[in-house]
């Protein structure tokens, strides 16, 4: 199997959970507690909740934070934000949105225009891994900074938040790790044990390779020619990631019959089963509809001889050229 789409399915197996991680009110939590400030420790942050990371869940912390100030939230975030963030406003509430660019950067003027108190922003972009510069985003707002880590951790963030499925394959709780008193802090027996040790676990098998990046958007160019193009500029992607589309298709058509040969892509956030959903983020870029379904992503976390990227290559080629001729029929 050639995995190129760790970041939404990585190898966490055989999740273990002993009784002694059991939680209780009125019983010793000695090997929870140790669990979690060794995670807080990682991280330098000394409160953690758990949360559903869905729009409910997101919703409960906009809410949470409602009473403190005013909210920001940036349209390159995960689907289960955005949505929240939706739904914070159908409520009636007061919110501020920052856009992207057609390159996919984030918009600086919303940030620099937003009286927020509090931005839902991370150092990178959901479905592109376009990279946003946490540092630079301190020195144009005073507002704290709460991000996912799921894919990348930066220390200018004032809070972040672990997404377990992205992380271990399973649907838990997410892990919010924040300082003072930016939350209500949970009753003990109300956290997600098992949210927190398959965070933990994902994240201590996730590793990256950036060594691979240049070798195939080389070898992909090569082999696709004028039907291979960008949306964004990979300089300005995560290092371990390579975003790219491929004309006339549907990114999903490509996915499922490459999985077929065992080599597994994505076409972004939650698509990595070729669903019909196209990217959303592609779109807030200012692209329609049908060009967003285009957008392919890989991520890179194992080497490979070169001998094994041209086969992965050819693979790519044949497949695509076949679903070409069946979409002329």
């Amino acid at each position: 199997m050639i995995k190129l789409n760790s970041l939404q399915y990585p190898n966490v197996q055989n999740l273990h959970i002993s009784n002694e991680l059991s939680l209780g009110i009125l019983k010793s939590n000695d090997e929870y507690e140790k669990l979690e400030n060794s995670f807080k420790k990682e991280y330098s942050f000394s409160k953690l909740n758990t949360f559903s990371f869905s729009k409910s869940g997101f919703l409960g912390l906009f809410l949470e934070l409602k009473e403190k100030g005013k909210i920001a939230v940036s349209i390159g975030e995960s689907h289960a934000i955005v949505q929240a963030a939706k739904q914070y406003e159908a409520l009636g509430f007061e919110l501020d949105w920052i856009s992207l660019q057609k390159d996919g950067n984030i918009n600086v003027n919303d940030i620099k225009n937003t009286n927020a108190d509090f931005i839902f922003i991370s150092s990178y972009v959901i479905d592109t891994f376009v990279k946003v510069d946490l540092e630079e985003i301190k020195t144009l707002s005073k507002a704290t900074i709460i991000s996912n880590a799921s894919a990348q951790f930066s220390s200018f963030s004032d809070a972040v938040y672990f997404d377990a499925y992205k992380l271990s394959g399973y649907a838990l709780s997410s892990v919010l790790l924040y300082n003072k008193e930016l939350f209500e802090e949970q009753v003990i027996g109300f956290k997600d044990v098992a949210s927190l040790i398959a965070i933990s676990e994902g994240l201590k098998i996730q590793s990256f390779h950036t060594s691979q990046k240049d070798i195939f958007k080389q070898k992909l160019i090569e082999a696709f020619g004028e039907d291979l193009y960008f949306f964004v500029d990979s300089k300005q992607t995560l290092p371990f990631s390579l975003h790219f589309a491929l004309k006339n298709i549907k990114a999903r058509e490509i996915i499922r019959t490459l999985a077929l040969n065992s080599i597994h892509i994505t076409n972004g956030e939650g698509c990595s089963l070729g669903l019909s959903m196209p990217s959303r983020v592609i779109q807030e870029m200012g692209y329609e509809e049908i060009i967003s379904r285009n957008a392919i992503s890989l991520t890179f976390t194992q080497e490979f001889e070169e001998e094994e990227i041209e086969k992965i290559i050819k693979t790519f080629v044949k497949k695509y050229k076949q679903i070409k001729v069946l979409n002329e029929q």
